[in-house]
């Protein structure tokens, strides 16, 4: 038995389907995750984004970032189903190894105490006017 590992995988869907079309293009990606051995852990949907350039004729994709645990044998069956979906225009699997779960832990950390303007409420922003600039 091969030990799971955590994967993350962005999928950019058509960004031309219904919303319907779009929702059951996801399901198919959990699906096959599924069915190739992975336990899905969190699914972070993104939503209609103008892509940088065109893909298959799209300009516009429905983005989604899916962690999940699996086996490195099930991957390539992944991969394969997603290469033969037409739904999907790009996706990327990434193994999370321990260097990028620290940075990432370092990463949401900071990102935390120092913040954006957009990410403080309308109350925080009125407490510091400085950080309106």
């Amino acid at each position: 038995m091969e030990m799971k590992k955590l994967y993350e995988c962005t999928v950019i869907i058509n960004g031309g389907l219904e919303d319907d079309g779009i929702a059951a293009a996801m399901d198919e990606v959990k699906k096959v995750i599924a069915e190739n051995g992975g336990d899905i852990e969190n699914v972070l949907e993104v939503g209609r984004r103008k892509m940088a350039y065109p893909i298959k004729k799209q300009t516009i994709g429905s983005y989604a970032h899916i962690e999940f645990q699996g086996n490195p044998s099930g991957i390539a069956a992944i991969e394969k189903a997603f290469r033969y979906d037409d739904n999907i225009l790009r996706f990327l699997i990434v193994h999370l190894s321990t260097p990028l779960l620290e940075m990432r832990k370092r990463v949401e950390k900071y990102s935390v105490v120092i913040g954006s303007p957009e990410d403080q409420s309308e109350e925080e922003q009125q407490q510091n006017p400085a950080a309106k600039n």
